[in-house]
């Protein structure tokens, strides 16, 4: 599949937000201040929303988003956006609530923050879900799909939190939690890489002929390259592959655990390895979509 841009910040952005925000609601990051309780409110806000703002880029017509939120019986897509707005409008909620009372309140602990944590990582599995119930692509189609998304975010999630504590001037679990959480996403991402997939149909069983021997056709359905094979055609080099996989982990997990360990409680540390597991991520998720093989170009072979 070729890598759309608006789709990588998306992912990636709205994951670490979302993230935040399950962190936020299970009361793992406490601010010492309402300044502070507001600043991770609209940091989680920020996040979420600059990549809710960059997914709309991938749409023909933007202006009909809203449409997609009534199909949440049957369509991923619509309940991503259904469980997205009920986080935004928590989160809304919770920032609105400490600037007009001006201290913290800890009106999300209990059951309030147990559904914004919830809300959130059901946000995220609902973004994997889109692409992992689409069977014609084999590599996205994987019980693994929507573990590692939810495994990222939390990681993710938990090192900004991390990085946000040190500037507020605590301490806390939040660092070692993260890196636990950093290895865990690595692992589950590592075994998705190495598990075996492979298109249910070929040329052979898609044309009855298999018995005959290896079928390939000998005029091409298209004299030049047409939106299917520009969308759904997109070749990544073996190379390339095998060079930024590890470029992805080192830069994602690798590095932040190094500084983790090294200044656990350093905010400028603690800010680079943020920023490290950003673009990491994005690497990442760059090499999910262009890895990715849509069934329909076994007609174009």
């Amino acid at each position: 599949m070729r890598p759309a841009a608006s789709l990588i910040i998306f992912t990636t952005l709205s994951g670490l937000g979302f993230g935040l925000a399950a962190v936020i609601g299970t009361g793992l990051l406490k601010a010492t201040s309402a300044q502070w309780a507001i600043i991770h409110g609209f940091v989680s806000l920020g996040f979420i929303g600059v990549g809710i703002i960059a997914s709309t880029w991938h749409l023909g017509h933007p202006e009909r988003a809203w449409r997609a939120l009534s199909q949440w019986r049957s369509s991923w897509l619509s309940r991503e956006g259904v469980l997205a707005g009920a986080v935004v409008m928590l989160l809304v909620i919770y920032v609105a609530d400490q600037i007009y009372s001006g201290t913290v309140n800890a009106w999300l602990g209990g059951g309030l923050g147990a559904g914004l944590a919830l809300l959130s990582l059901a946000t995220i599995f609902a973004t994997a879900m889109i692409y992992a119930s689409l069977k014609p692509i084999p590599l996205w189609h994987h019980p693994l799909t929507p573990v590692n998304f939810v495994l990222w975010a939390i990681a993710g999630g938990l090192l900004l939190a991390a990085t946000l504590n040190t500037w507020q001037g605590t301490t806390h679990s939040l660092p070692p939690l993260a890196l636990i959480t950093l290895l865990i996403a690595t692992t589950s991402k590592i075994a998705w890489w190495q598990s075996p997939r492979k298109h249910n149909s070929t040329p052979e069983t898609a044309t009855g002929l298999g018995k005959l021997g290896k079928i390939k056709m000998i005029i091409p359905p298209h004299t030049e390259e047409n939106w299917l094979q520009h969308e759904m055609g997109f070749q990544i080099a073996r190379k390339h592959r095998n060079r930024l996989r590890p470029i992805a982990l080192i830069l994602a997990t690798a590095l932040p655990i190094t500084l983790i360990i090294t200044a656990p409680h350093s905010a400028i540390s603690l800010t680079l390895a943020t920023i490290l597991h950003i673009i990491g991520v994005t690497t990442e998720r760059w090499l999910f979509f262009a890895e990715a093989k849509h069934s329909v170009m076994l007609y174009y072979k």
